[in-house]
């Protein structure tokens, strides 16, 4: 099949950037070097958009959250990466979580059976020198692709650590230990009867030995080239997080409040009182076996995870079907090198799409990776680009990557509300400013379809 556009990369960005453009009449090749030969530190298989940390997509929240403002306006744009989650969702409370492998299928079964989409097992060494092309290869680009990025920038692209949590076994957590509840009892539909996350308690003796655990703990030792690269904040490991004090991780990931331990009832708490601090696990798979232990991204060697984790009340025989690890990140400095189009300045044929742009998040480096996919649609048709509103979360955050963050500290960023222009009315006191900020974005949202003709082909 001869192509019209050639996508580098099968991720979250990439497969969002081929659908779009699929269906608008656009021919793709779709190179990914997984399933070639070839992988990444990370990765545990080939197929395109896996999931290599959480398997979370955070909040679906449309009315008071961000990122889930992001899913509503993903979803208006006919996002195969939202079509997929809704298909893999696994009970998560209010968030939208997902069974990995169900999703992964899902995206690929969605592009290998489109007749406009041409998918390749191969890696490309060289940014190419001509022809329409979009760069998705995520945050562990290969290193001779990197050179060539570097080279066509002038810049060397910045880089940080990200760090994975441990996968547990259902069957190996204690259940006369643990309990199963969501936080203030909160869940979703696709909740079961109790709620979404497993529950270990510790008393304030367990969690200071589990602290003093993680503080002691044999880490990963870094590369004399990794040395100085800073960690994101989104996906601190949790020793890292347990290094800033003793009581950081109580206020953080081990947050106790509002999870009533049935296995500690008393007349004062006949619900079960809360424990000193907890460890939550949410479910990773549709059937329930697989379990991730939230917000417990680490560095630490695999045999101090499994000694360290199975201290944690519930876990003493936990069997772990992946634990915890570290990978390198790196990405460019979009504000300085790319256009308001994600354009290459130095070769606007190429666009740079996901997480390389500096976006973090599996619905960011989506969401990036869609506009870039319609960006793209509209030039091949002739059409200028209708720009997106700063006042919606994709034109936030667009805008933040393009060039309204500043260039000499970008760092990788999540959707947040702090992206969004402030309100026009001085009057709209903070506490209300999330559903200001929401209302707008839906309304400024539905015009800018309707002007850019998004939901028609190009």
């Amino acid at each position: 099949m001869t192509h019209q556009v050639h996508i580098i990369g099968g991720g979250l960005a990439g497969s969002e950037a081929a659908w779009q453009l699929a269906n608008r009449g656009v021919k793709v090749r779709l190179s990914e070097m997984r399933g070639g030969g070839d992988t990444t530190p990370a990765h545990q298989g080939d197929g395109l958009a896996e999931l290599v940390c959480s398997n979370s997509f955070r909040s679906d929240d449309d009315t008071a959250n961000a990122v889930g403002l992001l899913h509503y306006e993903m979803r208006q744009c006919n996002s195969l990466v939202m079509k997929a989650a809704e298909v893999a969702q696994v009970p998560a409370g209010s968030a939208l979580a997902v069974d990995r492998d169900v999703f992964s299928d899902n995206v690929e079964k969605c592009l290998t059976e489109h007749p406009n989409v041409e998918i390749v097992r191969e890696r490309v060494d060289a940014l190419p020198s001509e022809g329409t092309t979009i760069v998705a290869t995520g945050p562990l680009t290969a290193a001779s692709l990197a050179q060539s990025i570097g080279t066509a920038t002038g810049a060397d692209s910045l880089a940080f650590f990200d760090a994975i949590a441990p996968i547990v076994y259902r069957d190996s957590i204690d259940m006369d230990i643990c309990w199963i509840q969501s936080r203030w009892n909160k869940r979703t539909e696709a909740s079961n009867e109790e709620g979404d996350y497993i529950n270990c308690p510790m008393t304030k003796e367990q969690y200071l030995a589990f602290w003093q655990g993680l503080i002691d703990g044999e880490k990963t030792e870094f590369k004399e080239w990794e040395a100085d690269t800073p960690y994101f904040d989104g996906c601190m490991p949790i020793e890292v997080m347990a290094a800033r004090g003793v009581e950081t991780l109580r206020f953080g990931p081990m947050k106790p409040v509002g999870l009533d331990n049935p296995h500690d009832v008393t007349p004062e708490f006949p619900q079960g009182r809360w424990p000193y601090a907890v460890v939550q696990l949410r479910q990773d798979n549709k059937l329930g076996t697989l379990w991730n232990m939230v917000g417990f991204q680490t560095k630490l060697k695999h045999r101090a995870q499994v000694e360290l984790f199975r201290t944690i009340p519930g876990l003493e025989n936990a069997e772990f079907a992946r634990l915890g690890g570290l990978h390198r990140n790196t990405f460019l400095n979009s504000p300085t090198l790319l256009d308001r189009q994600l354009r290459l300045k130095s070769a606007p044929h190429v666009r740079f799409a996901g997480q390389i742009t500096g976006c973090e998040g599996y619905v960011e480096s989506s969401a990036i990776g869609m506009l870039a996919g319609l960006m793209t649609a509209t030039e091949l048709a002739g059409r200028d680009w209708t720009p997106l509103p700063r006042t919606t979360a994709l034109g936030a955050l667009l805008s933040h990557i393009t060039g309204d963050a500043e260039a000499d500290s970008y760092q990788p960023m999540n959707v947040n509300f702090g992206l969004f222009p402030m309100p026009d009315d001085d009057s709209i006191k903070k506490k209300q400013r999330k559903a200001y900020y929401t209302e707008r974005a839906k309304r400024d949202m539905a015009e800018w379809l309707r002007a850019a003709r998004i939901t028609e082909p190009a």
